[in-house]
């Protein structure tokens, strides 16, 4: 069965942020995500990981000024240096606090006038050596595709530029973040989608919100159980997380959840 965590960035908002992660654990969650912790002290969010019993599978590193509109500084071409002291001065350092895992790099959206094979080069040469820092850690890197809906500009859009990048980078720590709402939109043909690139190793994390308005997964067009249970099929070992904005409260949208583990006990 999925190992199914929770994203407190869009999950349970009706608490503080603090308290998100009692509720997550009183709902069942084992493992939890969020996208950027910096606001917080890591050693608070450290005891409250312990007190409810739960891991830290996943959180971002600093996408600059993201209130201006910067969503992540991987490839952008001469900020190489601020990228640097992000990742060793705050990502890691939080990642050894919460004892996680993997660290979501964002390759920020594309400066106008830069040519693509530019930013690709930038974006190749702070991957690997992102990932060669954080190896020290046992930490993994993980670029994720967008859809443009929802992150206009962005530059990296399907799965196959995705496990590309990957490829050529050439680091074992450096894989692929499959969420499965934004490559329905730009995509679809889900299930041949995790046929073709879960064998390849090369996935480290999955995510799941409905399609088209990032809702529970029982609401839209996909059929998620059926997508749950491919994923298991195929021997993915990984954590499958819920990244959605509940429709009517977080705890009342649960009827997925329990009705997933009811029927496989």
């Amino acid at each position: 069965m999925p190992r199914f965590a929770a994203n407190l960035s869009l999950m349970y908002t009706e608490h503080a942020f603090l308290d998100r992660f009692e509720a997550a654990a009183a709902d069942g969650f084992e493992a939890v995500e969020f996208l950027f912790p910096y606001a917080f002290d890591p050693a608070e969010v450290a005891a409250r990981l312990r007190r409810h019993g739960l891991r830290q599978v996943l959180f971002n590193a600093p996408p600059g000024d993201w209130d201006a509109g910067e969503r992540g500084l991987a490839a952008q071409p001469g900020r190489e240096e601020e990228f640097r002291r992000s990742l060793t001065g705050q990502a890691l350092p939080w990642a050894r606090a919460l004892g996680c895992p993997r660290l979501h790099v964002m390759a920020g959206r594309m400066p106008e006038g830069v040519p693509r094979a530019a930013l690709e080069d930038t974006y190749r040469a702070n991957l690997r050596w992102a990932a060669r820092q954080a190896a020290a850690d046992g930490v993994e890197i993980l670029i994720e595709p967008l859809n443009p809906r929802d992150m206009p500009g962005y530059p990296l859009r399907t799965q196959e530029e995705a496990h590309r990048i990957v490829a050529e980078v050439g680091e074992p720590n450096l894989k692929v973040q499959m969420d499965l709402y934004h490559c329905q939109i730009v995509e679809g043909d889900l299930a041949m989608k995790l046929r073709r690139w879960l064998p390849t190793g090369r996935v480290g994390h999955i995510q799941f919100a409905g399609v088209p308005d990032r809702h529970e997964p029982d609401s839209g067009e996909l059929n998620y159980p059926y997508l749950f249970a491919l994923i298991d099929e195929l021997g993915y070992e990984g954590v499958v997380s819920a990244e959605y904005r509940p429709q009517a409260g977080t705890s009342q949208g649960l009827g997925w959840l329990r009705a997933w583990k009811a029927s496989h006990g």
